[in-house]
């Protein structure tokens, strides 16, 4: 089974920031779902600026970026027609702004991809109930009609299922009206409404080792008890969702935004087990990314570049059967010109050509040794590869890697294979 063009280029973004930002930002101590009214007349970030959201998140090598549009609680940030829980009717520039516009001119400006997130379930005084089925879907479908419409191309749009359980939403009706007005987006969603993109199935940023592209399941919403099987097995690329502090949106709560080595495992195991890395930051209630979310962001993306940025001095790669190798490139002859320490390795990083699908079910690493050089040892042992997949080792000088695919379906191609040292 293959994906489509937009789900394989959508593996290629790699990493993703999302904006939680809204009536919510205003409000701390806030859950979801806790039925406090949090009234319109609260938002008013005088500071707004999407341009320092954007670069910070670029400058940390963010390639898309998403925004809550609209959350549970409701409250719109562009002057919806169909509600008025929206800035129409905050203080915030007399209730002409419109923070949708900003933000997606922002990521224009800067060449990063547009997401717009939209929940379309909700709770509060705004809210149409679920029992009206009918008016509830027209509502959904003239909101997220504004937005893929008064916008320019819309790249990504991201369906939260939570708080929809329940709900039988008329799903091809949704699903056409989204393909009419936007016929090239991508879309996270229940892949029972369009095949797209799945979720993880956690919060935390991390995707399991074994991750394939094809799967018979998915988890649709967090407050699900169980995994949803699907009606057939469908090509889902995962996202893994997480936030840099303990919620979602800006609270008073700088103590928890997480440390560099935990943001940087996180990267390791979403993206380096084929997956995307789609990190959370909430902008505060200036409408700015507060100073010790960005420092941390910026750290995050000089750590990436550490590691990942220049790859060990290896050959291009060679196929012999089922075994693709690289050698380094200052190896002669079998020998080393000398051993110096900076040629240490512990980490490689394999990928796949997935255009005819994700084919290698299983793999083995050997690396040769640097004096016994025709000796070679096994290091790694794997499963999956898609898109990437990143392989931790101890550290070795090696003269040589290959690595032998054990278990296939159909035609199986290592696109590159390549070393670093990450400290």
């Amino acid at each position: 089974m293959i994906g489509t063009n937009k789900q394989l280029d959508f593996l290629s973004w790699e990493f993703g920031a999302f904006f939680h930002f809204g009536i919510r930002s205003f409000y701390p101590g806030h859950k979801d779902w806790d039925g406090i009214e949090m009234p319109a007349e609260g938002f008013d970030p005088a500071e707004l600026d999407c341009e320092q959201w954007i670069k910070t998140v670029k400058a940390a090598g963010a390639t898309y970026a998403i925004l809550t549009c609209k959350h549970h609680d409701g409250f719109a940030l562009w002057p919806s027609a169909y509600s008025r829980y929206s800035v129409a009717n905050s203080p915030w520039r007399d209730g002409q702004g419109d923070v949708v516009r900003e933000f997606t001119d922002a990521c224009r400006k800067h060449g990063l991809k547009v997401g717009l997130y939209y929940s379309p379930a909700q709770w509060g005084s705004h809210a149409i109930p679920f029992e009206n089925g009918k008016a509830y879907d027209d509502y959904f479908i003239n909101q997220i009609g504004e937005l893929l419409t008064g916008y320019g191309k819309i790249d990504y749009l991201w369906f939260d299922g939570c708080g929809s359980e329940g709900h039988e939403y008329d799903r091809a009706r949704i699903v056409a009206e989204i393909h009419r007005m936007q016929p090239e987006i991508l879309t996270f969603c229940d892949p029972e409404w369009t095949p797209g993109v799945r979720w993880v199935g956690n919060e935390d940023g991390y995707a399991s080792l074994n991750n394939p592209l094809v799967v018979s399941s998915t988890d649709f919403s967090e407050l699900a008890k169980e995994a949803q099987l699907l009606s057939e097995a469908a090509f889902l690329p995962s996202e893994c969702d997480c936030k840099l502090r303990a919620t979602w949106f800006y609270d008073l709560n700088e103590e928890t935004i997480k440390s560099v080595d935990e943001l940087f495992g996180m990267y390791e195991m979403s993206v380096g087990h084929g997956s995307n890395f789609l990190l959370n930051i909430g902008p505060d209630s200036r409408g700015l990314l507060p100073e010790a979310d960005v420092k941390q962001v910026l750290a995050l993306g000089e750590r990436i570049r550490a590691a990942y940025g220049t790859p060990a001095n290896y050959t291009a790669l060679t196929q012999n059967g089922n075994v693709y190798t690289v050698e380094h490139a200052e190896h002669k002859n079998g020998d080393w010109i000398l051993p110096k320490p900076d040629r240490l390795i512990n980490r490689v990083v394999l990928q796949e050509d997935l255009i005819k699908g994700q084919s290698i079910e299983a793999f083995r690493i050997y690396a040769y040794l640097p004096h016994y050089k025709h000796k070679r040892i096994l290091v790694y042992e794997g499963r999956t590869v898609g898109h990437k997949v990143i392989c931790p080792i101890g550290a070795i000088r090696a003269s040589k890697l290959e690595v032998e695919i054990t278990q296939w379906q159909g035609e199986h191609c290592l696109t590159d294979v390549k070393a670093y040292y990450v400290r």
